[in-house]
């Protein structure tokens, strides 16, 4: 145990980016459609998304620990929001999310330091 698993971090990568638009995408593409709209779409989103994420966490449980798996998981929701927020949502992305982003790829540093 100890390794990052990069078939893994890829799944994460999609999974990441697919939930990302089920939690966020509706701001934006469903604001005038009713809430329960939104919702069922969402969870139809969030029910594919999760086709690839459980799969990335039985793979990846095989390398990493428990521990492991959920700061690389961290790390990559990190990586996937500034690009979404960008070009999906066209937002910026301040100082100080660059600063926490900073901390947990400290995270991951530590995680897997022997």
């Amino acid at each position: 145990m100890g390794s990052i698993n990069w078939i893994t971090v890829g799944l994460l990568v999609v999974s990441n980016l697919i939930m990302l638009y089920a939690w966020y995408g509706h701001l934006q593409s469903m604001s005038s459609k009713p809430l329960w709209v939104a919702i069922l779409v969402s969870w139809l989103i969030a029910l594919l998304e999760y086709c690839v994420m459980i799969p990335a966490n039985r793979i990846g449980a095989k390398t990493m620990n428990l521990e492991q798996l959920k700061i690389v998981q961290e790390a990559v929701a990190l990586l996937t929001f500034v690009p979404f927020s960008l070009f999906i949502m066209h937002e910026s992305v301040s100082w100080n999310y660059a600063a926490a982003a900073v901390c947990i790829f400290a995270a991951v540093f530590f995680i897997f330091w022997k």
